[in-house]
């Protein structure tokens, strides 16, 4: 008997369980069902999901910036072009900057010339002053009997050491120097500007930023990428030109540069442009064969119209050494001016005047720092000034 009540018990138990699980799946989806009518928008929707609205949740790939037809994206306006700045801002920050790097100088020789008394021991210090600061022997010489003449002989004369020394300096320095850039050519051809200096100078950066000066002044300039074993050279180039709009013409690296050259100056020719800026090699003073090369690059642009000018690209920061490559460009081209950079990041300002005497012709134009305007006209009193703070 307890064996058949066992067995009911066990028969019993199984039943509930079966039924309480039939109960749970029904209630399941009765639940589902409920929440499907409550998220659907219409009576007799079905369980398909409709797709999204196409103006909504559609992710339309972007259309593309630029064609590679046209080169121009959709409704793009042509690049701004920049506007460089006039002469006048560019010689107020001349001597803003000079003042800077170059006024130890002046305040040292003044702080000399102003001692009670002038003996030979502090005429010997102005001269190593003087010296230290690049401006060379002769001129220091010439400087130091000038003005021992003024100081200690004749007097002062109602006049202060400082007024005597910026005389002086102004007339070492050669105000009656012509510092205009020869940029007119003649019979109705461009000027040709021919830019010759060693790699490091900044002499891609100066025609650059020449190239900028000419469109302040609003003339037509055409550039000639002429250094071409450079590839990096002329990619810099051409972005200087486009940045103002002043076309570059430039061809494979490693092309013969006077090739290139010609080339630029007979476009300028034909499009009769205003100035054709011709950028060159990086020579090496000791490197015969490549000064040879600049002197055919310089006569072969001959054939289509006369150089009007020769700017010789130094960095001030050299001292002496600039003297030496002077020295030997002079030899090789006619050099009619000198553009000295960096002139802000050195104190050694007199190399202006000892460039100036070694070879007979004017600094034309000053780098002051690394930003796009910031080359500017030499100016002999402003530079002079500058050192006196």
């Amino acid at each position: 008997m307890d064996f058949l009540g066992d067995w009911l018990l066990l028969i019993i138990g199984v039943a509930v369980v079966g039924l309480l699980g039939v109960a749970g799946l029904v209630s399941g989806r009765t639940r589902a069902r409920r929440r499907g009518r409550e998220g659907t928008a219409a009576p007799g929707a079905t369980d398909t999901v409709a797709p999204p609205e196409a103006d909504t949740d559609t992710v339309r790939p972007p259309e593309p910036a630029v064609s590679p037809e046209t080169g121009e994206g959709p409704g793009a306006a042509a690049p701004t072009l920049e506007r460089p700045e006039g002469t006048a801002s560019r010689l107020v920050r001349l001597r803003q900057r000079l003042s800077r790097s170059q006024g130890g100088l002046g305040r040292g020789l003044l702080a000399l010339l102003s001692r009670d008394r002038l003996d030979e021991d502090t005429w010997e210090d102005i001269e190593d002053t003087l010296l230290t600061a690049d401006i060379g022997v002769a001129p220091t010489q010439e400087l130091v009997e000038r003005l021992r003449t003024r100081l200690r002989v004749e007097g002062n004369e109602g006049t202060t050491p400082r007024e005597v020394l910026r005389e002086e300096l102004v007339a070492l320095v050669d105000p009656t120097m012509d510092r205009r850039l020869s940029i007119s050519g003649a019979d109705g051809k461009p000027g040709v500007v021919l830019v010759v200096g060693v790699n490091g100078a900044g002499k891609t950066t100066t025609v650059g930023k020449i190239a900028r000066i000419l469109v302040a002044e609003d003339r037509r300039a055409l550039l000639g990428a002429a250094d071409t074993f450079r590839a990096a050279a002329v990619e810099q180039l051409a972005t200087w030109g486009e940045r103002v709009g002043v076309p570059v013409v430039r061809g494979p690296e490693g092309s013969d540069p006077a090739s290139v050259a010609f080339e630029a100056v007979r476009r300028g020719v034909d499009e009769s442009m205003d100035v054709v800026l011709v950028d060159t090699a990086g020579r090496l003073q000791n490197k015969a064969g490549l000064m040879d090369e600049l002197g055919k690059v310089k006569r072969v642009i001959e054939k289509q119209a006369p150089v009007t000018e020769v700017l010789l690209v130094l960095d001030a920061t050299t001292g002496q050494n600039g003297m030496v490559q002077a020295r030997v460009f002079s030899e090789v081209v006619d050099v009619s001016g000198i553009v000295l950079t960096k002139l802000d990041g050195s104190a050694k300002g007199g190399i202006v005047v000892a460039v100036q005497r070694e070879l007979g012709v004017p600094v034309k134009l000053v780098g002051l720092g690394e930003g796009p305007d910031d080359l500017a006209p030499f100016d002999a009193g402003a530079f002079v000034d500058a050192l006196l703070g």
